[in-house]
């Protein structure tokens, strides 16, 4: 399988888009697989299975796209609640993924990245986890960055406690700490922060993801069940983040030229 080549001006317009108002990084709450496969009298894992070609789709198209980022939540710290049987097909299905996309990852030119407390998981999962990202440390393409055992919480506290112990050493002064302080000290640190914050089947609710990194990011939610996103989904919301008015916490200047013009 070759490189595909991003899709021309031509090509976006054809789709309803347009270059200077795509995302530059999308985030997204893969939910539904579950009941995807409960409705259809399947097991629960089936409905995983199926998730993966999703995946495969959605990272093709926004590499396609020309994004920066695409970062998947994949196991959250919390899922470890899930029962043991289905906690051990979805790291056999993680595993699996990771052998079997990295010929595609690097043929795409992919960047890749996992965050998240990966020194938990087991360790022939965390040795692809190393050799897929040493791998694709050559690429430029988009980066393809995988949440695994994460939780926004858990980094947050962790980047807090990194910051103390520095402050306690004298490395940092208090008074020093800022924005981009924190920010360093996260799993994320070096990426962009989300512009587009996409959640499947309906539920509206972030679930401890990213909370730092979505502080101005737009969200769209859609009653999809992830197995059943596609390209035609993924459009959708690029065409309804095109239209939103971005203001982060400010207003637009038609807004405020009204307010000169009422005041």
């Amino acid at each position: 399988m070759s490189r595909e080549l991003p899709y021309s001006d031509a090509q976006l317009e054809a789709l309803g888009l347009a270059r200077d108002r795509l995302a530059r990084h999308i985030a997204i709450i893969m939910d539904g697989n579950g009941r995807w496969a409960q409705q259809r009298g399947m097991p629960r894992i089936e409905g995983h299975r199926r998730g993966v070609n999703s995946v495969r789709a959605v990272v093709e198209e926004c590499s396609r796209l020309g994004l920066e980022q695409l970062t998947l939540y994949c196991f959250s710290s919390e899922n470890w609640k899930r029962p043991k049987l289905e906690l051990s097909l979805l790291m056999s299905l993680l595993r699996r993924y990771l052998v079997e996309e990295r010929k595609r990852i690097n043929e795409q030119g992919l960047r890749f990245r996992v965050i998240g407390r990966t020194d938990e998981l087991d360790p022939a999962i965390q040795k692809e986890i190393r050799i897929t990202e040493e791998s694709a440390a050559e690429n430029d393409g988009m980066m393809l960055c995988l949440a695994v055992n994460y939780g926004s919480r858990m980094e947050i506290t962790d980047a807090v406690r990194a910051i103390a112990e520095k402050v306690q050493q004298g490395e940092i002064h208090p008074d020093e700490i800022s924005e981009q302080t924190v920010a360093s000290h996260l799993m994320t640190s070096g990426m962009p922060d989300p512009d587009l914050l996409i959640r499947t089947a309906n539920q509206l609710r972030i679930s401890n993801y990213l909370l730092w990194q979505i502080s101005y990011s737009e969200i769209w939610i859609t009653d999809c069940f992830w197995p059943d996103f596609r390209e035609e989904q993924l459009h959708q919301a690029l065409k309804d983040f095109a239209a939103r008015d971005r203001r982060f916490g400010g207003l637009n200047p038609s807004s405020d030229q009204a307010a000169s013009n009422s005041s």
